[in-house]
């Protein structure tokens, strides 16, 4: 049977792509007033900052007066990588590749993190979790409709790659610095360092303020699009903090897996907020990325249950 803690965590996870995966209309809405995907990406990091800092002050001076040492180097790596990097190759991917070739070489992050954990660390996974994943990226490969438009670009494609490497840091980095680190402290180094890694990319100085007060209308309501930003950012900011306070509970691989149930909501989300229909290849290959996902959930009962037969076995031999 599945442990509470790491059923807490599967839920997590998936609470976590459930937001990830709404946060699509929202910023989609806000490029369309008049801003750059890029600069939307930073408006949502540089937002979620400003609200991890203000979470995390009380318990960061607390750490700081316990005397207790920070990782500040990983932190602001994690920042670097997870946050501001992946979000940079995959919109330079994105200029240069069909988009659903981009979202799928991003999504390649769970096959670097079961490729790290098995050939670098040395760890057995459970049969699962990799049939999960590659459940999971077939689905996706349906669900964006990967046979059309395609063309290859060789800049494109070693962004696409380095995205789905920063992907994958988010995941390990994630698993070992939550056990380290106050997720929330985590979270306000990591967004802080992004946003101030993005800041020339984005060029903030040269930001349309005014298009955020433009009108925008999402599943027939009508709002600013200075609203969807700040649920965005909300969005954004929850699915950080489910994610990684999942990471806590179950291992990287396994969240990996569990993750790609974010590219069906996006698509469900857009469907209903945006009124973009969904083809009978989507609801296939969401279909396919949700057995993938159930599949991968299952390594956590795997691992507990090999946890309790080893307990079982050392009992036996001490009587």
């Amino acid at each position: 049977m599945t442990s509470p803690r790491a059923a807490l965590g599967v839920s997590l996870v998936l609470a976590a792509a459930l937001f990830f995966g709404v946060c699509g209309p929202f910023g989609k809405v806000v490029i369309q007033a008049g801003l750059t995907p890029i600069q939307v990406t930073w408006l949502r990091v540089c937002g979620v900052g400003v609200l991890a800092i203000a979470v995390a002050a009380v318990p960061l001076v607390r750490t700081l007066r316990a005397g207790t040492r920070l990782p500040w180097g990983a932190l602001a790596l994690f920042g670097l990588t997870a946050i501001a990097a992946v979000q940079a190759f995959y919109f330079i991917a994105v200029e240069r590749l069909p988009v659903g070739i981009a979202l799928l070489l991003e999504f390649m992050g769970p096959i670097v993190v079961a490729a790290w954990v098995r050939f670098v660390r040395r760890t057995v996974l459970p049969r699962s979790a990799v049939i999960g994943v590659l459940l999971s990226i077939i689905g996706l490969c349906i669900v964006v409709e990967v046979w059309s438009g395609l063309r290859l670009d060789a800049v494109g494609l070693v962004a696409g790659s380095a995205a789905a490497a920063c992907q994958a840091t988010y995941f390990l980095s994630g698993e070992k610095l939550t056990a380290k680190v106050d997720v929330r402290i985590l979270l306000a180094v990591g967004f802080a360092v992004g946003a101030a890694a993005l800041a020339p990319l984005a060029t903030p100085w040269a930001l349309d303020w005014a298009a955020l007060s433009s009108q925008v209308v999402l599943g027939g309501v009508e709002m600013t699009a200075a609203v969807s930003a700040a649920a965005l950012v909300a969005c954004t900011a929850v699915a950080y903090g489910l994610g990684l306070s999942g990471l806590r509970f179950v291992s990287a691989p396994v969240a990996g897996g569990i993750g790609y149930a974010e590219v069906v909501v996006a698509s469900l989300a857009a469907w209903a907020l945006l009124g973009e229909a969904l083809t009978v290849p989507q609801i296939i290959g969401g279909l396919v990325v949700i057995a993938g996902v159930f599949t991968a959930q299952r390594a956590v009962s795997a691992k507990r249950a090999d946890a309790e037969e080893a307990a079982e076995a050392a009992a036996i031999t001490k009587v």
